[in-house]
């Protein structure tokens, strides 16, 4: 397998930085449809691909999303071109007869009998596929400003009423400005985090 040179490293993980504050550069559309062509490609168990996404792209859409942030996300949502509400879908193991794991229909009934578990597989790959969508974002030139302190009942409540899907995390899209970029933090080495058995 060829392997990605420093220059992808770098532009993935290694000098890539998380956004504090946006330069006014639009994201269109068709970004938005590449970066999620992309994304959709990571692994998921059973091809679950229990993902899904709202871009908010007007001040409109984003003015219905403030109410439920943490003062400190504020500024900055309003300021990033789209911010992407990454959630869940409870239930789809329902696509999975039709399209997603079609060889094995009768998995879906699996997670259909075994809600706590279908909530744990929603929950996980939902999370492993947002983590594919900042990194695809960052292949395709946008910078991302990964979002944690806001009120999942409020946005569930004011986004997705019907109960079916419910949010994870937020994620802010765009060009970064660099000035807004805080000082690189440590990371724990490898014996701290790790170990060999």
């Amino acid at each position: 397998m060829p392997t990605l040179d420093t220059a992808a490293l770098d532009l993935l993980f290694l000098q890539a930085r998380t956004q504090n504050g946006w330069l006014p550069t639009p994201v269109g559309d068709d970004e938005l449809r590449r970066l999620y062509a992309i994304m959709r490609m990571g692994p998921t168990s059973a091809n679950s691909s229990p993902a899904r996404i709202l871009f908010l792209r007007t001040p409109e859409a984003k003015a219905r999303l403030l109410p439920a942030l943490s003062a400190g996300n504020v500024d900055k949502t309003k300021a990033a071109p789209v911010t992407a509400i990454i959630g869940y879908d409870t239930r789809f193991y329902e696509w999975m007869p039709t399209k997603l794991f079609t060889h094995r229909p009768e998995m879906a009934d699996t997670f259909a009998k075994n809600p706590a578990g279908t909530q744990i597989a929603a929950f996980r790959n939902g999370t492993l596929q947002g983590a594919y969508f900042m990194l695809a974002a960052r292949a395709i030139g946008l910078d991302v400003g990964g979002m944690s302190g806001f009120d999942n009942a409020k946005v569930d409540a004011e986004f997705f009423p019907d109960g079916r899907v419910k949010s994870n995390f937020l994620c802010n899209l765009g060009h970064g400005d660099p000035s807004k970029v805080m000082q690189r933090l440590p990371r724990l080495d490898f014996d701290e985090a790790c170990q060999l058995m």
